[in-house]
Formats: structure tokens, sequence, C-alpha cells
């Protein structure tokens, strides 16, 4: 069996309306909507805590808090919610169609996920793991434990959100259009890199870090053309996040939901590249056990 043979069905309801001005229109439609949606969402936000509260207004724009995280990380839902629109009006198809066969894909999801935490526990005990000095501590234990449910579900959103639009939406369309990989694969893989490409906040390392969130969307188109859903890549998404946000974190940007912090800041650019490699080979590790997981 060829390995992308479950992606025919996948993007099966993407056939009927698969001409490339939809997808474009359709990517930028469903933008646009997010856009407008995100910014009344915090111009209200803004408008409830009142001009004279600029320390909340710091601490969401960083994510340096609990409250502030669950605000940035929900709003994606508004991102879904944009997608959702555009596929029913621009395409006729329903919200589910994005994901592909919900009880595969909640199996998948689950498979892949219970796999990684193996995974994870296996690399977490062997040496010598460490970022030079050791870890600072953010969040109280207890207080971590309690919003922890919470920030599962939160990052769950995030990621869902961005995987059914690119994964979901845009590799579907793209792929109805064009046979080869090079497009459906390469196109998307490249939008989400360049939503992560940013040189204010990363620096010198801010190609380097696109680059790697672009290497991940070819491992996520990957998966989901290998799977037929968006379940395995939802799933290893949501444990690199859940692995980023919400147990270590870095000081400078979204830490407000995580029990440790790094060592080193963004700023600290020697420091950040020297990881950077580690985290390459734990991506593809991890894409690795995921394809394991489902055996595709």
């Amino acid at each position: 069996m060829p390995p992308y043979s479950a992606h025919q069905s996948f993007i099966a309801p993407a056939v009927p309306t698969a001409a490339l001005w939809r997808v474009i229109v359709g990517f930028l439609a469903a933008s646009a909507i997010y856009l407008l949606l995100n910014n009344l969402l915090f111009t209200l936000v803004f408008n409830m805590t009142g001009p004279q509260d600029s320390s909340f207004f710091d601490d969401l724009l960083s994510g340096k808090t609990p409250a502030a995280m669950f605000l940035l990380l929900g709003s994606f839902a508004l991102m879904t919610l944009g997608v959702t629109i555009v596929a029913r009006v621009l395409h006729q198809r329903s919200f589910a169609s994005l994901i592909g066969p919900l009880g595969l894909a909640v199996a998948q999801f689950s498979a892949v996920v219970r796999l990684l935490v193996v995974v994870s526990v296996v690399i977490f005990l062997l040496p010598p793991w460490d970022l030079g000095d050791p870890l600072v501590p953010n969040l109280e234990l207890g207080t971590w434990v309690l919003l922890l449910p919470f920030s599962l579900v939160a990052v769950f959103v995030q990621v869902s959100a961005e995987e059914i639009v690119f994964r979901g939406y845009v590799q579907q369309q793209l792929a109805a259009r064009f046979k080869t990989p090079l497009v459906w694969m390469v196109l998307p893989s490249f939008l989400f890199a360049l939503g992560h490409y940013m040189p204010n906040e990363l620096g010198e390392n801010a190609l380097i870090i696109a680059l790697w969130a672009g290497v991940f969307g070819m491992l996520m188109a990957d998966l989901t053309a290998r799977a037929g859903n968006l379940g395995p890549a939802i799933a290893v998404h949501f444990c690199n996040n859940v692995a980023a946000i919400v147990i270590v974190s870095m000081p400078d940007d979204l830490s407000g939901l995580a029990l440790y912090l790094t060592p080193f800041s963004m700023a600290d650019t020697e420091a950040v590249r020297a990881w950077l490699p580690v985290d390459f080979a734990l991506m593809f590790i991890t894409w690795l056990a995921a394809r394991l997981a489902i055996r595709r």
C-alpha cells in the first residue's frame, strides 16, 4: 500500500472546489476573520481592564501570567472559527471534513500521545540532558497542578487551530488541485514558517527558528498524509507545545503557565543556537515515534 493512500480519502471533500483561486481567497479570508475577531477580543479586554492597567497590557503581550496565557492561547479558537466559516461558505464543506474521520483521528491522537509520553520519560532519564545551569522555578507546584487541566485544554485549542488551518484546510485544498507533495506539503509549511519568523523577538536566531517551524510543518504534513486525518499531527504539536509552554518555557515569552524556566532567554543568542540542534533531533524523534504509533 502506498504510504499516502489514506491521503486520498482525506482530501476527497476538497476536490469539488479545488480551484486555486478558492484556496488563496479562502486563506486570506480566514486570516482576515481571525485578525478582526482577535482585535475585537483584545480591544474589549483592554477596555474592561482600563488604560491605566499598563502592567496587564505588558503581561498580555509577553504571556507572563496564567491569565494572559489563557487569553492568548484561547484566542486561537477564533482562528478555527475563521477557517470553519470559509470552508462552509466558500467550499460548502463541514468543519469535520477538515479533520478527517473523527473516530480514527481521536484514536490515533491518543495512541501518539501515549507513545510520546513514554519517549519523553525515556529521554528525560538519559543523561546528561541539561541546559547548562539549573532550571529556574516558575509557578509553585501546587498552583501549576491546579492549572494543569486548563493549561492542557488551552494548548490543545492553540495547536488544533494551527493544524486545522495549515495541515487541514490549506493542505487539503492544494492536494486536491496538485498531486505533487512539492506543492501541498511545502507551501503550507512555508506559510507556517513565515508565521514563526519574528526577527524583532528572536534576533539573529529568527531565520533558523523559522526553518525549524518549516521542517516541523513538513513532518506534520507527512503524518497527516500517512494517517488520512489530523489526529497524529495535532498530537505531536500538542506534546511539543506542552513541553515548551507548560513544563519548561523561556523567561522572556509565554512563560505564564510553565513550571520551570530555562536558564537563558531568547536574547542569549549563543545559548539558544547551541540548543537548537537538540531541538531538531527531538523533533525528528517525535515524528518517527508518531509514525510508529500509527504504523504508516
